[in-house]
């Protein structure tokens, strides 16, 4: 390739790399999105289902006791991580919609 070639093909090249880095750039901005509105929906539904469980009773043969409370919130948090992984309830798409747009991405 001529230098006069290599010259003309450049900006070219150059511009791909750039629109690429961006896309890249925009790929892991999207991702991230993705990821805060699930944990926010987790949260959320970690919350609700605490306050569902707050009020049921445990037998007194077997069940009950400071260990079941200890480990009652962990069980709901984790019940809500599975739940908002598995598709959730649309909280994480409304959320997620909303911080697309404070962004300036499109959906």
């Amino acid at each position: 390739m001529s230098l006069l070639a290599a010259a003309i093909a450049a900006p070219t090249v150059i511009d791909t790399v750039g629109k690429t880095a961006a896309s890249t750039a925009e790929l892991l901005k999207r991702g991230k999105i993705r990821e805060t509105a699930q944990k926010f929906e987790a949260s959320f539904l970690s919350v609700m289902m605490q306050s569902m469980t707050a009020g049921m009773k445990t037998p007194e043969i077997g069940g009950g006791g400071t260990g079941e409370e200890m480990f009652k919130s962990l069980l709901a948090e984790e019940m809500a991580k599975q739940v908002s992984k598995a598709g959730g309830v649309g909280v994480a798409a409304a959320v997620q919609k909303e911080m697309l747009k404070m962004q300036g991405l499109k959906e």
